[in-house]
């Protein structure tokens, strides 16, 4: 696709305490493609957000050089169930499910790494696929299993959680935490969007000598709650505040109406994968290449909640 026949704008941004989230965003239309792409430089992922519905190698021509223009190493959207079959065609694979994330409707994260979708060719077809195609998603790992059964046999180990203490604080408190966790190689996200025109609130939780810091984005429409933890727990003291701090904020958020909650968990830390168990967190899909820590690319858990959803005994 040639400059002289699309339009492109990159907005940049920046959110503070009761504004509306926005990242950065390239904005690519012309007579046959109308997108928007969410770029998230710390994991290297970019969303899509299509306008024009229909599968096209025009589509699929633009997101690749995109991707390629912008570093990203891997690609995603986020759908509704009869929309899946359109990026099928377009070499995507159905990845996770959000249960409730359009309150009375589910959501379906589909995507690919950019290498993934450069060799793979499309298959862009009028076919109509199987139900069962649509219901099937990318096949956990050896290794997320493995993880997920040791974070299982972890959850008796937790013990009695603490007290938390929860502080709601602006983006500009929370710049130096995320400054110091990426120079420790700690940081599991950059607190970037996720979606577009989101409120994004951050909180910092403690108990004594833990803290965490936790970004929140939201959609009041949709009454959903994307939730970032900063870090991860390192010890089994950490573990134990961690699932405190995730129990905290479940509260608080079921307290404000939010129905559905969900999060992304790196597949080899089983630490992290317990205090979601442990609070009634589901897998719910596992994500290629999604999340960067420190220096690796890593898989990831999508972990999620109805949070009106009573937690077991």
């Amino acid at each position: 696709m040639g400059s002289k026949n699309i339009s492109e704008k990159l907005v940049r941004g920046d959110v503070s305490r009761g504004e509306m989230a926005r990242g950065e965003e390239i904005l690519l239309s012309d007579r046959d493609v109308s997108l928007c792409l969410l770029l998230h430089r710390h994991s290297k992922t970019m969303r899509i957000v299509d306008f024009r519905a229909g599968p096209s190698e025009r589509k699929r021509s633009t997101v690749i050089r995109a991707a390629e223009e912008q570093g990203v190493e891997k690609v995603f959207t986020l759908v509704e169930r009869d929309e899946i079959a359109t990026w099928t065609k377009l070499g995507f694979k159905k990845e996770a499910t959000i249960p409730g994330f359009y309150k009375r409707s589910d959501a379906y994260l589909v995507g690919s790494t950019t290498d993934m979708m450069r060799r793979a060719p499309a298959s862009i077809s009028t076919e109509v696929e199987d139900d069962d195609d649509l219901d099937s998603e990318a096949p956990a790992t050896d290794h997320s299993e493995r993880t997920l059964a040791r974070a299982k046999r972890l959850l008796r180990d937790v013990g009695t959680l603490p007290a938390i203490k929860i502080s709601e604080i602006d983006h500009v408190s929370v710049s130096a935490g995320l400054v110091a966790a990426k120079k420790e190689g700690r940081a599991l996200t950059g607190f970037e969007p996720f979606g577009r025109d989101v409120e994004r609130r951050y909180f910092r939780l403690s108990h004594r000598n833990h803290e965490l810091l936790v970004g929140a984005e939201s959609q009041a429409c949709f009454s959903n709650a994307f939730v970032e933890l900063l870090t991860a727990p390192r010890s089994d003291a950490e573990l134990a505040f961690t699932a405190g701090a995730i129990k905290a904020l479940c509260d608080r958020f079921l307290k404000e109406g939010v129905v559905s909650c969900f999060s992304f968990v790196p597949t080899d830390d089983e630490r992290l994968a317990t205090a979601f168990l442990y609070n009634g967190f589901r897998r719910t899909g596992v994500l290629q290449s999604h999340l960067t820590v420190g220096k690796a690319r890593k898989d990831a858990f999508l972990f999620s909640r109805k949070l009106a959803n009573p937690l077991a005994d």
